[in-house]
């Protein structure tokens, strides 16, 4: 049974994405977020953050992109959509440039009418550095 097949699923890790210049600029101009802090590299050198920094959504938002990686593990899933978040929390900046990739562990799962919600303990790390981007539950529900 899927559901089962999801309880016993294996914590597993994304591959490496870089949140280039030209990635944070494309979520810049979709959000209409253009604080210095995200584009000017000189202004952006002089705050605590020595340079510019990805927005926090969009490192947030890459979980989509990596879910594919997860949610192509799992036999007999036919679709998969965001249910929201019981918890995020925003741990450290990534700097731009950097490489982020996500940690994926099945917290529970619940089951109902035609779907399987899956709650998920999920980390964004940053390449080379000891504390996570992101760390939160997350709740997806998958349809069979």
């Amino acid at each position: 049974m899927l559901a089962d097949d999801l309880r016993d699923l294996d914590p597993f890790e994304t591959e490496w994405v870089r949140l280039d210049a030209a990635r944070v600029k494309a979520f810049a101009d979709v959000t209409e977020d253009w604080q210095f802090i995200h584009l000017d590299e000189e202004k952006a050198a002089l705050t605590d953050f020595g340079g510019t920094v990805a927005h926090g959504f969009l490192t947030l938002s890459m979980l989509s992109m990596m879910s594919y990686q997860v949610i192509d593990r799992i036999d007999g899933v036919s679709a998969s959509i965001n249910y929201g978040f019981d918890r995020i929390r925003f741990v450290s900046p990534v700097r731009v440039g950097r490489n982020v990739r996500g940690r994926f562990a099945v917290a529970s799962v619940d089951e109902g009418a035609g779907w399987i919600g899956v709650h998920w303990d999920v980390q964004i790390d940053v390449e080379g550095e000891e504390r996570p981007a992101i760390v939160a539950n997350w709740i997806t529900r998958l349809y069979p």
